[in-house]
Order: structure tokens, then sequence, then C-alpha cells
């Protein structure tokens, strides 16, 4: 790191070692590769969903998107959060992407996509997985 870095490079920087301390904590645990909620069933190393018994077809995207939620419950993550983390590389704006992937994601796992149970908004803020689930293997 030089004087002459931008604010958004050490940002960057900054994101980039977190994100593979994260990953680092994550691998060395047993109990982050499947995850279970209130029937939906998550397993990270497949990279599988199920809902009732069923397989949900999700794009790598949507995946991405649900695995970050689930695995930090309760945690509120903005737009620029998410996007920042499921895409890695820095948000410019568009908030569309981000709310019309939570959408299609929503209609795929959700009963009732206008009355979500799992990714729940916070309005003013973005989006978190239902801190009131029970989780487990």
């Amino acid at each position: 790191m030089t004087f002459e870095d931008t604010e958004e490079q050490i940002m960057n920087r900054i994101l980039s070692y977190l994100d593979d301390e994260a990953k680092i904590i994550q691998y060395g645990s047993v109990h982050n590769r499947k995850l279970s909620f209130d029937g939906l069933h998550i397993d990270k190393h497949k990279r599988t969903v199920v809902r009732e018994d069923n397989e949900v077809q999700l794009t790598y995207t949507e995946f991405e998107i649900l695995l970050l939620l689930a695995q930090n419950i309760g945690r509120v993550f903005s737009k620029e959060q998410i996007y920042n983390r499921v895409w890695k590389e820095p948000y410019f704006g568009g908030h569309n992407i981000v709310m019309s992937h939570i959408r299609n994601l929503r209609e795929k796992i959700e009963d009732n996509p206008r009355k979500p149970i799992y990714i729940q908004t916070v309005w003013g803020v973005g989006y978190r997985f239902n801190k009131n689930l029970s989780s487990g293997l």
C-alpha cells in the first residue's frame, strides 16, 4: 500500500482480506457443508438446494446470493455488499440487478414470494436470511 492508493483501492484490498479470512474459517468448519432451515436444505459442496423434498434449480448467481445470506443468518446485507461479494467486483449502481436476482430466487424457494419467509427485505437497508428459522445439519 502506498500513499498514492485511492480510497477505492484500499477498500477493495480490505474487503479481499476479509473475504479470504472468511473462506479460511468456512473451510475449517464441518458445520458449513449443509445448511437446513424449516424445509429448505442447502448443500454448499454439491451446490444443491432442496425445498420440501424437491430439488430447486438455481443459477450460479442465485445460489451464491442464497448461500451468502444463509451462512450469515440474520445479518443484513446492502445491495452493494451483495453485489461486491457475489460478483467479486466493485458496485457501481444499478440496484435492479441485485433486486432482480432476489426476486427470481424468491420465486423459486418461497411458497408466497410476496410474503417471503426465508429472504427478508429490511426496508432502506438491504436483505437478510430470516434469523427466526431453525438451522442445523
